[in-house]
């Protein structure tokens, strides 16, 4: 399905009873072909972490019950599920009755599993738990002090280069911005970069994450992009790269690609 069908920019009825219809993948083919990539092989171990606020559900006597859902997507799956479908989605349960929230989670992980076509887990966290929300991740170095010239709004990725000797260092810049492709909405990001390699230059990596100021794409494909030029232009030992998406409709996106196996690190910045 083109892009065109999605719901993005388009107004939408918000559903009372659950539709799961509404899910509207997104191929990821079509991104990783532009950045070079084909044949099913990517350069990373990667998922997407979905943290949404705004759920709810009937309990059988009819009183409602809410909660916030931690779900996670493969990287590797065929496809991205397109944000404003997931929200409609979640808002066709509101009036929907179901024995347990255990069941609830079930129906979730299967109708997003079958849209993206990949195991889809879904972890469910009670709105009176606490937590603290960090404003950028423990032991992370904030580059967005560091001294650049001839700053550039468009998007470059000659500005990638590296300036020492290898090291293991984890930057972070709260400058990621970039805009919905389809309705040109801004997206504000948290932008994390680890590695062992070449120092990186700082400056140079600052000015590359300004470009994609005026970017026009997926959040998921920011990421894929931003590990990819790093691996061509600077040829870490390892890399891991997240962004860190502040919310949009209840839901906050946190794409993670990295060299080495793992998960997404379950924060959350004082943005989301």
């Amino acid at each position: 399905m083109g892009l065109h069908n999605a719901p993005l920019g388009k107004n939408s009825e918000y559903p009372d009873s659950y539709s799961p219809e509404l899910l509207f993948p997104v191929p990821r083919d079509d991104n990783r072909r532009r950045i070079g990539l084909s044949d099913g092989r990517w350069p990373w171990f990667g998922e997407d972490l979905w943290q949404a606020w705004e759920v709810s559900w009937l309990r059988p006597s009819g009183v409602p019950a809410v909660a916030w859902i931690e779900f996670r997507v493969p990287a590797a799956s065929p496809s991205l599920i397109e944000s404003k479908s997931w929200k409609l989605y979640l808002n066709s349960l509101n009036q929907s009755v179901f024995s347990t929230p255990e069941q609830m989670l079930e129906v979730v992980e299967r109708d997003l599993s079958s849209a993206c076509g990949a195991a889809v887990t879904a972890r469910l966290h009670s709105v009176d738990e606490s937590g603290v929300a960090t404003g950028r991740p423990e032991g992370f170095i904030l580059i967005d002090d560091e001294p650049v010239d001839a700053v550039s709004y468009d998007y470059d990725a000659s500005c990638l280069s590296v300036d020492g000797p290898v090291i293991t260092e984890k930057l972070c810049s709260h400058l990621l911005k970039s805009n919905c492709p389809v309705t040109g909405q801004p997206d504000w990001g948290t932008l994390t970069v680890e590695y062992t390699g070449p120092a990186l230059s700082r400056a140079g990596l600052l000015k590359y994450v300004v470009g994609f100021r005026q970017k026009q794409d997926f959040h998921e494909h920011c990421v894929e992009t931003v590990f990819t030029d790093i691996m061509t232009h600077c040829q870490p030992e390892s890399l891991t790269v997240c962004a860190r998406y502040t919310r949009r409709g209840g839901l906050d996106i946190n794409p993670w690609r990295s060299t080495e196996p793992g998960y997404a690190p379950s924060v959350r910045l004082i943005r989301q």
